[in-house]
């Protein structure tokens, strides 16, 4: 079965806005570049930025649904980031600079409930992206699953709630949950399929409001008996992936 890339989405702050591409170069066993580089780690966090830990550790989607309406545009050359959110003004800072970190909590507050553990600083673990796997991994996305999970829900939903990286139209639903162990050619690169992605509360959430509007999980399990959207997949030979090339199970 084959299909092509639609759309290649990163995420440079995890939980933080996501940013579209035309395409991008990946590298065997690393995350895709500019691909949750950062990542908030809240006031209960034991992250230092040494190793990778969990996303229980970070201010997220999922507990502070707000965020859920943020959009970022990264600049590598400068290292400065812009996050856009319609209830905030524009920011741009250096997530790298300690010193512009104050500016970013600051405007980051007002979007998280009060009822949780404050964002308190920014973290980032050299050599890879913090994604919620414990390997560097590049989420695979299908629309034909995002169809069925509209058609079970009622009504339209943004793909963005699903926070995936690369999504292609497989014609049918959930055939990317049989690709477990398998490998996929994707333009000029191979992945290996290691497991399916589990999702959290952040997906009832609009991407455009930050206001929790659909029962995601409830729908899921439902129909389907599981909470799962999209495979986490592991670079193996890495190279370039651009809009229209090719997907294809090996």
């Amino acid at each position: 079965m084959t299909a092509e890339v639609t759309q290649i989405w990163r995420h440079p702050l995890k939980s933080h806005g996501r940013e579209a591409l035309e395409d991008v170069s990946v590298s065997a066993g690393q995350t895709m570049p500019g691909d949750r580089v950062w990542a908030v780690a809240h006031e209960a966090s034991s992250a230092d930025g040494s190793q990778w830990v969990s996303w229980a550790n970070f201010t997220r989607g999922a507990k502070a649904p707000r965020l859920m309406a943020i959009n970022s545009a990264y600049d590598e050359a400068a290292g400065l980031l812009t996050l856009t959110h319609p209830d905030r003004p524009d920011l741009t800072f250096n997530p790298d600079d300690p010193a512009d970190h104050p500016r970013f909590l600051e405007w980051e507050k007002p979007l998280l409930p009060e009822n949780r553990a404050g964002s308190s600083h920014i973290v980032r673990v050299p050599g890879r992206g913090m994604t919620d796997t414990e390997f560097p991994s590049i989420s695979l996305a299908n629309w034909a699953s995002h169809r069925a999970v509209e058609h079970a829900i009622g009504h339209e939903l943004s793909a963005k709630r699903w926070r995936s990286n690369i999504w292609f139209d497989l014609g049918e639903a959930w055939v990317e949950n049989t690709w477990l162990g398998r490998e996929v050619q994707i333009g000029e690169t191979v992945l290996a399929v290691r497991e399916r992605a589990v999702r959290c509360l952040a997906t009832a959430a609009s991407p455009e409001t930050g206001e929790r509007d659909a029962d995601t999980l409830k729908t899921l399990n439902d129909n389907w008996g599981h909470q799962d959207f999209s495979v986490y997949a592991e670079v193996v030979r890495g190279g370039r992936i651009r809009l229209g090339d090719k997907v294809q199970v090996l």
